[in-house]
């Protein structure tokens, strides 16, 4: 596994539990607002932490956190994702997967596996413009289907679009709709915020967030709206793994 950082605890990225977050590098997407660029662009990238460091460190920790998240970067990209995610779980750890849909195929097969207890996917865009908004090329029909097996699959799970400059409030309107028809009823809207005065052009503007709040209360069983922070060199990678 490429490991190219860690968190120890984590009170916010698996909901309800308390948990250690991976992070894989590499990525598929080139997304403007990414808050995660050290593990997208291979220029930026850091020193990988060994694999047995973390597997040995979340040993130690069983009885102190009570879950595992893996995410990227794109954790689905890694070759031997299913073996990693296996010796996680022969520790007891339910695992919660954070994942850009890209790969339906592999994300079936580790749901069916059961190596996974809560999906989280990003879902970047109406899909007439999916491509502009992740800057490169993919069949959207991989998104859709990605979504309708995580719907099905019977796990908890979550589908969640950042808010930031390119996306109006016809998009995010837009947005709903194709979710609401593929089934999803838990959706999240995340607020791009940064701290770096150059990004300030992506923070999103012309978003009514009341309104958007009264229309999700309508459409979706469990919905929130989240602040998605992104720090300019901001490190993920562990001080210590004791």
């Amino acid at each position: 596994m490429r490991i190219g950082g860690l968190h120890k605890n984590s009170l916010i990225d698996f909901p309800g539990r308390l948990s250690a977050v991976i992070f894989t590098r590499g990525c598929n997407f080139r997304c403007a607002y990414c808050h995660n660029p050290g593990l997208v662009y291979p220029e930026k990238y850091g020193p990988l932490i060994e694999e047995d460091l973390v597997l040995s460190f979340l040993s130690n920790r069983r009885g102190l956190i009570d879950s595992v998240v893996i995410t990227g970067g794109e954790p689905l990209l890694q070759p031997d994702i299913e073996r990693f995610l296996r010796r996680i779980k022969d520790m007891g750890y339910p695992i919660k997967l954070d994942t850009n849909g890209s790969m339906p195929e592999r994300l079936q097969h580790l749901i069916n596996s059961g190596l996974i207890d809560y999906v989280a996917m990003d879902y970047k865009a109406p899909l007439r413009s999916y491509n502009r908004v992740i800057q490169v090329n993919i069949d959207t029909e991989k998104i859709t289907h990605s979504v309708t097996l995580i719907v099905s699959s019977g796990i908890e799970y979550e589908i969640r679009t950042t808010l930031y400059s390119s996306l109006s409030m016809n998009s995010v309107i837009d947005i709903i709709a194709e979710l609401k028809q593929l089934g999803v009823e838990c959706y999240y809207l995340q607020i791009f915020r940064s701290f770096d005065k150059a990004s300030k052009i992506l923070q999103p503007s012309g978003i009514d967030i009341q309104y958007l709040k009264e229309y999700m209360l309508c459409r979706f069983w469990k919905w929130g709206l989240r602040s998605c922070e992104y720090v300019v060199n901001k490190s993920h990678i562990a001080d210590e793994l004791v």
